[in-house]
């Protein structure tokens, strides 16, 4: 009887998986028809240019190399360089290894940097920036607007024995080519960028010697103190810790360091 069933329900089951490969089929073929129709061809993932598509690719992998290396490029062109080093000098001073931390010294140099920055990157961003989203500017252009807002602030901070230092250096590797005048803001970034920062880690470090000064005071009256009471064994920086602490805060010290620190640029 069994078997009997086998033969009858076997050929209709085999017939019922057939239409439904069949289906299957049919489905899988229109399924890939409309993908493929789907797919945008290059000319309309590229815009419409003066350049062919590999130059177009070519600047497609230029701007996510820019991104990529954004906030080496904040550091270098802006005044962040200088508000990290003061503060660093500052914890040094105090005698702390990882108070504050590094996370958030950086976080509220990356704030007063937006506050020195910001006229800076509004005319940037109206001047370069928006006129190319909009189509109404070449890159060429964009690029020349968007950095001369950079390219003024750092002039008005570099020191001039800095720009003729790597001035000098960039002749001595190009000599065919001509040095620019600094007076009219045309030095090339090449010889600006690097000027700039040198300019800015020197700054940084006056800065720090003011910072660290009042707390080596301390650790020496400290220090004398200890060694004339015949206490040889006690570390100083365990006593001068709370008194370093205490006369930061007596002063107001975060108030007039950040100050003192954006106040520097104008």
């Amino acid at each position: 009887m069994r078997n009997r069933l086998a033969v009858h329900i076997g050929p209709a089951q085999a017939a019922a998986a057939l239409r439904r490969g069949v289906v299957a089929a049919v489905i899988l073929a229109l399924g890939v028809t409309a993908a493929h129709a789907q797919i945008p061809s290059l000319e309309e993932l590229l815009p419409a240019g003066g350049g062919s598509a590999s130059g177009r690719i070519i600047q497609l992998v230029a701007l996510l190399t820019v991104l990529s290396i954004a906030p080496g490029l904040m550091i270098m062109v802006t005044s962040f360089t200088r508000f990290v080093i003061a503060l660093s000098f500052l914890r040094s001073g105090l005698g702390l290894q990882s108070t504050p931390a590094n996370l958030v010294l950086i976080s509220l140099s990356l704030f007063m940097t937006f506050y020195v920055m910001a006229p800076t990157f509004d005319r940037a961003w109206q001047n370069g920036v928006r006129p190319l989203t909009e189509n109404q500017i070449t890159e060429e252009e964009a690029y020349e607007r968007i950095t001369q807002p950079f390219r003024e602030f750092m002039l008005a901070e570099v020191r001039p024995k800095d720009l003729a230092l790597f001035r000098d250096l960039a002749e001595a590797n190009f000599p065919d080519r001509p040095a620019p005048d600094p007076e009219n803001q045309s030095v090339e970034l090449r010889i600006l960028i690097p000027a700039f920062m040198i300019s800015e880690l020197r700054r940084g470090f006056e800065i720090g010697f003011l910072i660290v000064l009042p707390f080596l005071v301390i650790d020496i009256i400290v220090a004398t103190l200890i060694m004339s009471m015949g206490m040889m064994m006690l570390p100083p920086t365990v006593i001068s810790l709370p008194f370093k602490l205490l006369f930061f805060i007596l002063i107001d010290g975060w108030n007039i360091l950040i100050a003192g620190l954006v106040r520097s640029y104008f």
